[in-house]
């Protein structure tokens, strides 16, 4: 307390001692792939889909990463991080001089034959084939880090997607890296084509931190001017993102219209969803005069207590939001008072979560209890971080 020797009036400015608890976001997703151009293997935040053709072009043939941003951002996607993992060779002008002056000889001999077989030519897009090599990364220090490990510095990510990326080594990776951050969550593609039955589809190791979504969607690429069939985990990002931000991220993301979809791959029924759901499998699929829509919102763990979507996302938030807002405390006084200040501070952010409609329950007693007292720090604990 300051000593005043001196006649006047004095102002001090008292701490109320309460320090709020605030939910981060949780819509904020990280995008691997290969881009068309720009940065390589650098975490870049784009928050919309003019800002990242600027920066790293627009769709194209040497990876899914253009189209599944754009269906991100269409779908009400607002933040990405984009890491670009390898640089597409570029063509010389003197290459596409050539090149020019050779087509254009040869218009004349082969304008009708272009035209007769225009309709048929499919465009391929395929993600490069050591693709599962460059997301897995390596980790030679600080500012050497590529792959997955350049996420390892960017806290804000709450999703991460690799479209197009059915690889197992690849998927378990991502896996991996959202379960050692904690707070992350995986949002991954199936295969495009089935090869056997659809009891058979191939599926991601067990994990409480991913979702997996089948089939392919069809959209529109401006570029080559025709329909493709895309991995459609750009789009549901998107999904997660819209649902985040107009009702919580405790609603389910399903049941929610998937926009660029002009059709499936794929067309489910009831029947062969009966096979997909129980494991874990999210289908998309189209109902007659609602649209396409994802129906599903199951993680692929074998863990009920963690067996949908938004339950595990609203604990993600939850844990992070309080380990962020109670770091405060580490180095104060283990005191009774301290106690009183965390349960106090802790009980309003849930109150809040509860009020929102995520927490079951007709009052918060019922819906959450927070606990800081004697029997949880006794003395011989006190003493160990004195």
């Amino acid at each position: 307390m300051p000593n005043y020797q001196t006649p006047g009036v004095y102002i001090e400015e008292i701490s109320s001692g309460s320090k709020p608890i605030e939910a981060g976001a949780t819509n904020i997703v990280g995008f691997l792939g290969v881009a068309e151009k720009g940065p390589v293997n650098e975490a870049v935040l784009v928050t919309n889909w003019t800002q990242y053709t600027k920066l790293f072009g627009g769709l194209h043939t040497g990876g899914w990463l253009g189209h599944a941003v754009y269906q991100f951002f269409q779908n009400g996607g607002s933040k990405a991080y984009i890491n670009n993992l390898k640089e597409l060779p570029q063509t010389s002008e003197m290459e596409k001089s050539k090149k020019g002056a050779k087509n254009a000889e040869n218009t004349e001999n082969i304008e009708g034959a272009e035209k007769k077989v225009e309709e048929n030519i499919l465009l391929k897009v395929e993600n490069p084939k050591e693709i599962a090599k460059l997301i897995i990364g390596e980790d030679k220090g600080v500012g050497k880090k590529t792959g997955l490990y350049l996420f390892d510095s960017v806290p804000d990510i709450a999703l991460v997607c690799a479209p197009g990326v059915t690889d197992p080594a690849a998927q378990d990776a991502i896996l991996s890296h959202c379960e050692k951050n904690r707070f992350r969550f995986a949002v991954l593609d199936s295969p495009e084509e089935l090869e056997k039955g659809i009891d058979t589809m191939p599926m991601p190791r067990d994990s409480i931190m991913g979702a997996y979504y089948f089939p392919w969607i069809e959209m529109y690429d401006a570029v080559a001017d025709q329909n493709v069939y895309a991995p459609p985990s750009g789009g549901v990002c998107g999904v997660y993102s819209r649902v985040d931000g107009t009702r919580g991220v405790y609603k389910a993301p399903a049941n929610e219209i998937l926009r660029t979809a002009l059709g499936l791959k794929y067309n489910l029924t009831d029947a062969e969803q009966e096979l997909l759901n129980p494991k874990g499998i999210n289908v998309i699929r189209e109902f007659p005069g609602r649209g396409i829509r994802v129906w599903g919102a199951r993680t692929i763990s074998s863990d009920p207590e963690w067996r949908y979507v938004n339950v595990r996302r609203l604990f993600c938030m939850v844990e992070q939001a309080i380990q962020n807002g109670t770091s405060w405390i580490v180095f104060e006084p283990n005191t009774r008072d301290l106690w009183k200040k965390i349960t106090r501070n802790i009980t309003s952010f849930l109150l809040n979560i509860w009020r929102s409609g995520a927490l079951f329950g007709d009052t918060p007693e019922e819906a959450f209890f927070v606990r800081c007292d004697d029997e949880l720090n006794p003395p011989s604990y006190r003493l160990l971080f004195v």
